[in-house]
């Protein structure tokens, strides 16, 4: 399933939302001008490299669970990861206020990122994306506004409605069981998707949302319904 848009009209401007994108396109464009092997050096150095943050922490070490969410390693990482935050941000956003929702972010990123450094405390692959924190948004999306439903692709040319609630359980069950995989085969540690991140910044967002949002659910939501 992969989102198209959803239903639910925020009464504000997302900037900070914007500048989250911006940001991040920002920073990988730099990436992809670097040689490979400066590339590789600039993922270690401000990716978050689990043996380090627990076995030798400093104030870099530290800093990188912050600078480590607006690295990618691709195209489709980053376009992915800011489509959904395109389509899921500017809603939480409207709720939280510009401010709030960027201590969210932050706050739900850094979550995430502790949550895949201790699947796995003697790695030494550094952890990069966005998809943590943005899976925080996810988490209070889901709270916030459980009766707005989302435009989903189900295969190449065939989209539906379906309830925010359940694209975003769906997308979550997506990452947990994988998650809960990966702490039993090697294979699944050893690279590829954060998924742990995934559910941290997840549970967080579930978590936090009420400290952060103002209204009641969906008091101040106004969908549009096709």
């Amino acid at each position: 399933m992969f989102p198209v848009y959803d239903d639910n009209q925020s009464s504000s401007k997302p900037i900070v939302s914007w500048a989250l994108i911006v940001i991040n396109v920002i920073v990988f464009l730099n990436e992809v001008t670097m040689p490979e092997a400066s590339l590789n050096s600039f993922l270690t150095v401000w990716g978050t490299v689990p043996e380090q943050v627990t076995h030798s922490p400093s104030a870099q070490t530290y800093l990188t669970l912050f600078t480590s969410m607006f690295l990618h390693g691709g195209w489709s990482h980053l376009i992915g990861n800011m489509w959904f935050l395109h389509i899921f941000g500017d809603n939480v956003e409207d709720r939280m206020g510009h401010f709030k929702y960027l201590l969210f972010y932050i706050i739900c990123g850094i979550a995430a990122s502790l949550a895949q450094v201790y699947s796995d405390i003697n790695t030494t692959i550094p952890g990069i994306g966005a998809s943590g924190a943005i899976s925080g948004v996810l988490g209070a999306y889901v709270v916030l506004f459980p009766h707005a439903r989302v435009r989903t692709f189900i295969g190449t040319y065939t989209s539906i409605w379906v309830p925010a609630v359940f694209f975003i359980v769906i997308w979550f069950l997506m990452q947990f069981f994988p998650a809960i995989a990966s702490l039993q085969l090697e294979g699944v540690k050893a690279g590829g998707v954060a998924f742990w991140a995934h559910v941290g910044g997840f549970i967080a967002g579930v978590i936090l949302v009420k400290l952060f949002a103002t209204g009641d659910r969906e008091e101040q939501a106004k969908l549009r319904h096709f």
